[in-house]
């Protein structure tokens, strides 16, 4: 039987400030799923993130990737294969040209030469900025540096992508791209997002994350639905929004 792409359980963590952040998660997700995790600043959304690829160390609790446990002896391997994008594209482009950017993860595995200019190539087409290739990345566009931010991500052929408020200082063009890039890719998400309708879009599961705790996990469009729910947890969709009708046109 093949395992989930992510199991976590009863995950907890605690910052050495003494804030519990995470008390006892519990999720589960398949390949190729699409899910959005949802929820208030501060529910520990992020912090959830930061454990799958070993940013953070499990101090309590048990996360695996594709059946292997997140733990110090598998961190290299863990890394190649969840690709994190964050928030703030600084955090992740910081070479002279987008080219080296994309290059810099293959190339710390040992890629050289013709093969890691057909990764960067790759990566590059797959997220429609093969034009972008020899621009400096802080002359680029919002949506131009979130797409090649992702493209950094996919040079290492993960097995899952995590995105930090994807969406986040994006123009309606910006956000309308990278929605049709993520859609295109056959790779496990999880989108981390105050971007209702993005989730709705994009992901058929969500997931709301409150006070660490995984509090509501189902189709997207029925976690939307249920205003108690939302209101419980501070989210809210935009004014006349209707959840189902944007995901019955959504599946036609």
């Amino acid at each position: 039987m093949t395992p989930p792409t992510l199991r976590i359980a009863d995950l907890a963590f605690t910052y050495p400030d003494g804030r519990r952040a995470l008390d006892g998660v519990d999720l589960e997700v398949g390949v190729g799923e699409r899910i959005a995790l949802l929820g208030p600043n501060g529910a520990g959304k992020t912090t959830l993130a930061l454990h799958l690829n070993g940013i953070h160390a499990v101090q309590e609790g048990v996360v695996e990737v594709s059946g292997m446990p997140v733990v110090p002896a598998n961190l290299g391997e863990i890394r190649r294969r969840v690709g994190m994008v964050f928030q703030d594209t600084d955090d992740q482009l910081f070479m002279p040209r987008v080219a080296d950017d994309v290059a810099f993860g293959p190339a710390n595995l040992g890629l050289r030469g013709p093969d890691l200019e057909l990764r960067v190539k790759e990566a590059l087409d797959a997220v429609g900025a093969a034009d972008l290739a020899s621009r400096a990345p802080h002359h680029l566009s919002g949506g131009e540096r979130r797409r090649v931010a992702l493209a950094t991500v996919l040079a290492m052929r993960p097995d899952v992508l995590v995105l930090d408020e994807p969406t986040s200082g994006l123009d309606p063009a910006g956000r309308r791209e990278l929605a049709e890039v993520l859609a295109g890719l056959a790779i496990t998400q999880v989108l981390i997002t105050h971007d209702l309708p993005f989730a709705l879009e994009l992901c058929d599961r969500a997931a709301i994350v409150n006070a660490g705790r995984v509090v509501a996990d189902g189709r997207v469009v029925d976690v939307l639905s249920d205003e108690a729910v939302l209101a419980a947890n501070r989210l809210e969709l935009p004014l006349g929004f209707d959840p189902r009708l944007g995901f019955e046109r959504r599946r036609r």
